[in-house]
């Protein structure tokens, strides 16, 4: 990834944004030793998924750690980029920085072995399995690391603007929704327990699990197992905390792609070349991301499945696009009409020049 910056022989009124890499950036290492060994284990998982028939909830055992390498990869890359902007505090950012990179390879590690052995690593309470007893004692200690490393960052960089107006935005924003996308992950463990069977058939009992299912619904059941969407295996039949965690952790990928985006269309359309306006496009976005994520939280909660939307759902989600694109809307047309009556006026301050006399 990179800045956005503006060319300097453009006038400064009309001046031109463009994306280049800050002068001497580096990569945070941990965080991109983090990202590699991540992307190494996606496709070490993909194999997986095509080999090995063995079943998790009626999912591939490999599936659970490919979404999370694919997510660290993603979120890895984009912290590891954003500590090598120069900011203050960077010391204890890098440090950080380190923790994240660390408790993530271990805690994505015990992933893995689990799905190899064919087994449950979120929630399992096995009590005869000693390396999952370990394991899971290891494996909740490491989750509020990534959480606390991931919050020191945001509240050093929250108040600092280390890049242009509206990338900084996008960036506050995102981190403020990935702290959020994280802290709603700790409501799983209060959505009840459930026996399951793992990859050999034995029953395990699991102390809670993503999907919250409605007042009628509280037996031991295994509801995590039941109706699954393709791909992403969220419920199709309760709500599924793991769609608001989703949103919250790649909101900041969304928004400096926004960022990036308005930055690129800049170079044509002269409107948009105002950090100002950007900024305000940006900050619109991130409002509308912020409400989808709390709708579908809300959703969740009310054990709705994202794909059964109700009345009530559908009537937020309208409300909500409708008050995002009138804001849109609205910037739109209040600077482009005030570039109108700035050429109007410039036009008319220009000198007459007089005709030749005969």
């Amino acid at each position: 990834m990179a800045t956005t910056t503006f060319a300097a022989t453009a006038p400064t009124r009309h001046r031109i944004p463009t994306i280049e890499v800050p002068r001497g950036a580096r990569l945070h290492r941990p965080l991109l030793w983090m990202v590699y060994l991540m992307a190494t284990l996606v496709l070490v998982c993909t194999v997986g998924m095509v080999v090995d028939d063995r079943l998790l909830l009626g999912e591939s055992v490999w599936l659970k750690p490919f979404k999370f390498g694919l997510a660290f990869v993603l979120y890895g890359f984009t912290l590891a980029w954003l500590l090598s902007l120069p900011h203050k505090g960077s010391r204890a950012t890098w440090w950080m920085g380190t923790i994240f990179a660390v408790t993530g390879i271990a805690d994505v590690g015990f992933i893995v072995v689990q799905a190899a052995r064919g087994t449950y690593s979120h929630f399992n309470n096995s009590e005869t399995d000693m390396f999952n007893v370990i394991g899971q004692k290891i494996f909740m200690s490491g989750v509020p690391g990534l959480f606390l490393a991931n919050l020191v960052i945001v509240l050093i960089l929250s108040w600092q603007r280390v890049v242009d107006r509206p990338t900084a935005r996008a960036i506050h924003a995102g981190l403020a929704l990935a702290v959020v996308g994280m802290a709603l992950g700790y409501l799983m463990g209060f959505t009840g327990k459930q026996l399951v069977r793992d990859a050999d058939g034995n029953v395990v009992e699991l102390v809670a699990g993503h999907t919250v299912a409605g007042e009628a619904d509280v037996s031991l059941a295994p509801r995590d197992a039941m109706g699954g969407m393709p791909i992403t295996h969220w419920s199709t039949v309760g709500g599924d905390l793991r769609i608001p965690h989703f949103l919250g952790l790649h909101g900041i990928q969304v928004l400096l792609f926004a960022a990036f985006a308005l930055a690129f269309a800049a170079r044509r359309y002269r409107w948009l070349r105002s950090e100002r306006t950007r900024a305000a496009l940006v900050g619109i976005l991130a409002v509308g991301y912020a409400g989808l994520l709390a709708i579908s939280f809300w959703q969740a909660m009310r054990a709705q499945s994202l794909v059964h939307p109700d009345r009530d759902t559908l009537l937020a989600v309208g409300g909500l696009t409708a008050g995002v694109a009138v804001l849109l809307g609205a910037v739109c047309l209040t600077v482009r009409a005030k570039g109108r009556v700035a050429e109007t006026d410039q036009r008319a301050t220009l000198p007459v020049t007089a005709g030749t006399e005969h």
